[in-house]
């Protein structure tokens, strides 16, 4: 599901019009990327949890030149589903 089509979802759902439901929805992605960016978890009860990560520089061979090249450090985000989440995703 793209944004937009998740943006129709919910003004049909809700009966909220599309525009006010773009801005809720841009609003909510830039405060969970802000915090995350600050290094702090982001809990949806009954969702899952967003969390960021360090990911370690490390050191790798290009398989076809067998040069060494250097990865640098970088953050990441680490998504873990809910358990309620996850017993309903494999309900039948």
């Amino acid at each position: 599901m793209k944004k937009s089509e998740l943006i129709k979802e919910v003004a049909k759902r809700s009966g909220w019009n599309q525009k006010d439901v773009k801005q809720l929805v841009d609003i909510l992605c830039d405060t969970v990327k802000e915090e995350l960016k600050k290094g702090n978890k982001v809990n949806f009860i009954g969702f899952g949890v967003f969390e960021p990560v360090k990911r370690k520089g490390r050191e790798t061979k290009l398989p076809r030149t067998n040069k060494v090249i250097k990865i640098p450090e970088s953050k990441s985000v680490k998504f873990r589903l809910s358990k309620r989440f996850k017993t309903y995703l494999n309900s039948k």
